[in-house]
């Protein structure tokens, strides 16, 4: 069982990548949020991985988290959602979003994910509603960006990707520190400096 690599980057497309290690080129199929976080080719990269064997086939399913990893896992173990239809679903919606809509029950938005029919989206917030809770919980607390903070948190995106961190990193980083801040008296004026210097102490841990 491969559980993750560690090489160079050599190809990249919204589907799958190429990660040659040693000389050897392992490639390994990804959702659209792993893709969005991957580095330039020809740069090092880590992804974990799930290895799922076939009579006619053995395929590598490749993730930039080891959240969204588990939530794969999980996905599998839902009847009738294979490997293809997992990699969907989470190319559908942000794990974030995703995480919120299973927890609410929102088959709405869960059937809103293509290839995902109203059926589906009703087992999967009735089988994942209390499964999830043990797998996410970095993506659980950073939760969804409330109106009020979209602009401010546009701003800091901006700022840390100048800095060199990919946009979706840094946006899941910004709704931790905007969510610790819950019930303070002092988020609603919380500068924009402080945000990106709490954001990068964040980055920092991961």
């Amino acid at each position: 069982m491969i559980a993750s690599l560690t090489g160079i980057l050599k190809q990249k497309t919204p589907h799958s990548v190429i990660v040659d290690i040693h000389g050897v080129g392992y490639e390994a199929i990804v959702p659209l949020t792993t893709f969005y976080q991957l580095p330039s080719q020809n740069e090092t990269v880590h992804l974990w991985t799930y290895t799922h064997v076939r009579e006619d086939a053995l395929q590598l399913f490749g993730f930039s988290t080891v959240e969204e990893k588990n939530v794969f896992l999980l996905l599998l173990g839902i009847s009738g959602i294979g490997p293809k239809l997992a990699i969907n679903i989470l190319s559908g919606l942000p794990l974030a979003e995703l995480v919120a809509a299973v927890k609410k029950g929102d088959i709405a938005k869960l059937s809103s994910i293509p290839g995902v029919g109203q059926k589906t989206a009703s087992r999967l917030a009735l089988e994942l509603k209390e499964k999830i809770l043990t797998v996410a919980v970095d993506v659980i607390s950073a939760g969804p960006i409330e109106e009020k903070d979209a602009r401010r948190v546009e701003d800091a995106v901006s700022a840390l990707v100048n800095l060199g961190y990919k946009s979706p990193l840094a946006k899941d980083a910004i709704k931790k520190v905007l969510n610790s801040r819950n019930g303070e008296s002092g988020r609603e004026g919380f500068p924009i400096e402080e945000l990106i210097k709490e954001t990068l102490k964040v980055l920092s841990r991961t």
